[in-house]
């Protein structure tokens, strides 16, 4: 078994409780890679499998910020039951189910098929108190990827909230009071 970081939102969530079963987004996942370990002088594997959940974090920024562009492009508002927060779900799957993906960032790698409820380890979330922040960021992504230094500032900031963390059946009660 391998442990994967699955960068979602809150509605990706929702589908995960209501169906059972969430594809990541391309097949995109983060887990603690040969290529990650590499990549850093020194660390635990606790260290690096934390820094493999804090990429899977800022991929979550992207995926909020591509959310809401869809929404600017469709005209839709804000969907309330969908706060914008970062959302990591930890899962445990097959080796045989992921293959690294050394051609975008040593963290990434590629699960084959769907991350079922029974797979999930626990959920990463970010409080209320992260919003603003969050919203902020996803709008400043693209922008620092491109190297603006206030761009970055912005992401940081939202990078300094910490992800709450969830187990499994917990989730559900945790939607249903958003």
């Amino acid at each position: 078994m391998v442990r994967v970081y699955v960068p979602a939102t809150i509605g990706m969530l929702r589908h995960l409780v209501s169906e059972g079963q969430l594809t990541p987004v391309r097949g995109t996942a983060f887990s603690l890679t040969p290529a990650l370990r590499e990549a850093y002088v020194s660390g635990s594997s606790e260290e690096l499998e934390y820094a493999a959940l804090l990429d899977a974090a800022r991929a979550s920024l992207r995926l909020l910020a591509s959310h809401e562009d869809a929404e600017q492009d469709s005209g839709a508002g804000i969907d309330e039951k969908e706060p914008p927060r970062r959302v990591v779900i930890a899962a445990d799957i097959e080796d045989s189910e992921v293959t690294e993906r050394p051609d975008l960032d040593s963290a990434v790698v590629r699960v084959a098929g769907s991350v079922t409820m029974d797979d999930v380890a626990a959920v990463h979330v970010d409080a209320v108190e992260a919003e603003q922040a969050v919203v902020a960021a996803a709008d400043a992504i693209d922008r620092a990827d491109l190297g603006d230094l206030d761009a970055d500032f912005v992401l940081g900031e939202a990078e300094d909230h910490e992800l709450a963390w969830y187990a499994p059946q917990e989730v559900p009660f945790f939607l249903e009071l958003l």
